[in-house]
């Protein structure tokens, strides 16, 4: 038996412990919160011990966290897991800033235990068809590369928290925390970014960060995108993806290849679009089985730690290139 521990008490981590009740082999034992009531309430469901200590949290035996507090705590709270010999899953984005991923990664592998990064779309039938289709080369070359996230976030969603919106612990708008599922989905599926020219502004919200994004994309595969994230766009839309290649066209709406599967215009396919709670955790699911056979195995997951930095480069290259007003490379590493 498995035994989880969830660091945070949040929307997220609450879709984590959904996740978690439907596997076989694995509990739900312990839940961290700043909040005492609010980790009692997640921990409830499953018989799980809540804490408002991480001290007291770290005592209960475990075998892996699974980390859901702010963005920005991600590396403490992921680091401090490892230390103690914890193998740890972390919420996107798996920092907010390449360099404290890479923190993170190197504390990880210092300590032996696997690091994973939940990016659930990854984990979908129909991308995973697509994923496939791109790897076997049905698409030809690579020409033109589309991402559009068009969502909407209510004035409350940033209102009511002490962190959203703000860059010490968000690390970001419209980019780090929503449009981020997409970039990881460019980045998987087309490969890597090697320049971008992007342009950030707050349209909408009163909060520090961006709460729209637009960003030409040059691939090294010689391809061009182009990314959009905004949380204005009442009230909101699927995210869309569309790659051209020479030998044909793939488009994603919400999480449907277009034509493969249903009717894709559905207003509701991608529920983010206005809200952030997670009403099918089935994707979550297959994170944490994917990440438990990691564990096992010795095997890297689906998304480990060298993968989840990419989104984060990517994405502070595009900040970069805004404030700068110019072009900026994005410096693979090597």
């Amino acid at each position: 038996m498995i035994r989880i521990g969830l660091i945070g008490s949040g929307n997220i981590s609450a879709t984590h412990a959904r996740a978690i009740a439907g596997l076989a082999d694995s509990h739900l034992v312990a839940v961290y919160g700043r909040t005492l009531g609010r980790a009692q309430a997640i921990a409830a469901a499953s018989g799980a011990r809540a804490f408002d200590s991480l001290d007291r949290f770290f005592d209960t035996p475990l075998d892996m966290v699974a980390i859901g507090t702010p963005s920005g705590l991600h590396g403490e709270h992921g680091a401090a897991a490892a230390g103690r010999g914890l193998h740890v899953l972390v919420e996107k984005p798996m920092e907010i800033t390449a360099a404290r991923a890479d923190a993170l990664t190197d504390a990880a592998r210092r300590a032996g235990v696997t690091l994973g990064v939940v990016f659930q779309d990854r984990m979908k039938p129909d991308i995973r068809a697509l994923k496939a289709r791109l790897d076997a080369g049905e698409l030809g070359s690579l020409r033109v590369v589309r991402g559009d996230v068009p969502w909407w976030r209510p004035p409350e969603y940033y209102g009511d928290s002490t962190w959203r919106g703000t860059w010490a612990l968000d690390g970001g708008g419209a980019l780090m925390n929503q449009g981020i599922h997409t970039v990881d989905l460019l980045l998987w599926l087309c490969g890597p970014v090697t320049r971008v020219y992007g342009r950030t502004t707050t349209a909408c919200h009163d909060i520090e960060v961006e709460d729209t994004a637009v960003a030409l994309l040059e691939f090294a595969s010689g391809a061009l995108g182009t990314l959009t994230a905004t949380t204005c766009a009442y009230p909101g839309r699927p995210r869309r993806i569309e790659i051209v290649g020479s030998k044909g066209t793939a488009v994603l709406e919400g999480d449907l290849l277009s034509g493969q599967v249903g009717q894709v215009r559905q207003v509701g396919q991608d529920a983010r679009q206005a809200s952030p709670v997670v009403s099918d955790v089935s994707a979550h699911q297959a994170v944490f089985e994917d990440f438990i056979r990691a564990c096992a195995t010795g095997t890297p997951p689906n998304c480990g730690g060298d993968e989840g930095r990419r989104s984060v480069q990517l994405i502070e290259a595009i900040y970069q290139s805004s404030r700068l007003a110019r072009p900026v490379d994005v410096i693979q590493r090597t």
